[in-house]
Order: structure tokens, then C-alpha cells, then sequence
């Protein structure tokens, strides 16, 4: 079931930050590996684990069940055993603590919701039904990117790195990145000049038109 009220869109910094996974499937291990590649040190709670988790790495496993009120001692939580009284229990038990925690297809038991993500490089697409569908979420997030591809037809994440970098020239400087219209920017000059390989000359006509 969707939630009542729409979700407030946040990207999460969890590098070197203690999670926690309860359970041991491959729901449980698509969760760890996102974990992983944003850098966080997870633990994984469950008497049994797929080999989808144990080859993943760095990663603390135990093999017992969740000991309440473990899930308070973590910075985030996720819960996917999909035995309600244990995720249940997991939720609640972060919850009371302040701990953010996601329970895997049931979003009651949730203070946040996983959208279908698809990333280029630092670029993140990410797609959210409000719990409503993750089918849909997938879906959507799927041809989203494909629309993407198609239409900027480059590498976003060496685009975002040119920009990363103006950007930083234009701080630098004692002024405002919001008063340039980086749209125009990108859809006359940035892209066609990346599409095309002219990786230098994208980079000198950003620093041209921002005059740093």
C-alpha cells in the first residue's frame, strides 16, 4: 500500500557509516550491495545467508537471529527477512531509537523508501511509486535512463565531472553557481561538444561562459 503523504526525495551519505541488514535472501543481499557500493559498513543478522551475501565484501555476517533491540546501536537499519513478526520487531526497535529503517515490501514499517535506482558514474536516477508499485518504480526507472541515453547520447558521469569542476572555479571565485543557466549550457554546448569527443573544448567553453 502506498503511503498517505508524499515522500520527501533525500540522497543518503552512508559511507563509513554502521548498517545493519536483518535477514538472509537475495532481497536482503541486493540491499547489502547497495549498501557496499556507497560505502557503508554493514553487519548482515541472519541464521542463514545465500552465497550472494557471503561473497560480498567487506561485510560482517552473523549467523543467529536479531536480538532486540540490536537495530538502535546502528546509524540505518534494514529489515528483509519477510517474517513479519521479525521485521516487525527490527522496525520497531528502530524506530524507538531515531534509527532510519527500511522494511523490504512493507512500507508501514518504514521511516524510508528505496527507489529503483539506475547510476552513471556520480549521476543517480532514482524512481519512487511512494511504495504504491516498485514494479513500476523499475519500470519507470528503466526507461528513464534509456530516454536519457537516447537524448544526451554521453558519458553523464564525465559531464558531471566538467561541471563538478566549473563549478568549484565559480565558487572559488567569490560568486554564485545559480545566476548561469547550466541548461543552455549543456543542451548547446556541453553535450553536443562531449557526443562529439571534444572533451577539452567542452571543458573551455564552460570556463569561457562562467569566465573563470
Amino acid at each position: 500500500m502506498a503511503l498517505a503523504t508524499p515522500v520527501y526525495p533525500v540522497s543518503l551519505v552512508v559511507a563509513d557509516r554502521d548498517c545493519l541488514v536483518v535477514g538472509g535472501g537475495p532481497v536482503a543481499a541486493r540491499k547489502v550491495g547497495g549498501l557496499l557500493d556507497c560505502g557503508a559498513r554493514v553487519t548482515v543478522v541472519a541464521p542463514r545467508v545465500v552465497e550472494a551475501i557471503r561473497r560480498q565484501r567487506p561485510l560482517v555476517v552473523e549467523n543467529r537471529p536479531y536480538r532486540p533491540p540490536e537495530a538502535a546501536r546502528y546509524q540505518l537499519v534494514i529489515t528483509a527477512t519477510g517474517i513479519p513478526e521479525v521485521d516487525g520487531a527490527v522496525s520497531s526497535d528502530a524506530r524507538r531509537a531515531g534509527v532510519w529503517v527500511n522494511s523490504a515490501d512493507d512500507t508501514g514499517n518504514c521511516s524510508f523508501l528505496l527507489p529503483a535506482v539506475s547510476r552513471r558514474g556520480s549521476v543517480t536516477v532514482a524512481v519512487s511509486t511512494g511504495g504504491a508499485s516498485p514494479a513500476l518504480a523499475g519500470w519507470v526507472r528503466t526507461r528513464v535512463a534509456q530516454a536519457i541515453e537516447q537524448t544526451v547520447g554521453a558519458d553523464l558521469a564525465l559531464v558531471a565531472e566538467l561541471l563538478d569542476e566549473t563549478r568549484t572555479r565559480v565558487k572559488a571565485a567569490g560568486r554564485s553557481t545559480e545566476s548561469y543557466d547550466w541548461a543552455s549550457l549543456l543542451d548547446h554546448q556541453v553535450i553536443p561538444l562531449v557526443r562529439a569527443g571534444h572533451v577539452d573544448a567542452a571543458r573551455r567553453a564552460l570556463r569561457a561562459a562562467v569566465a573563470v
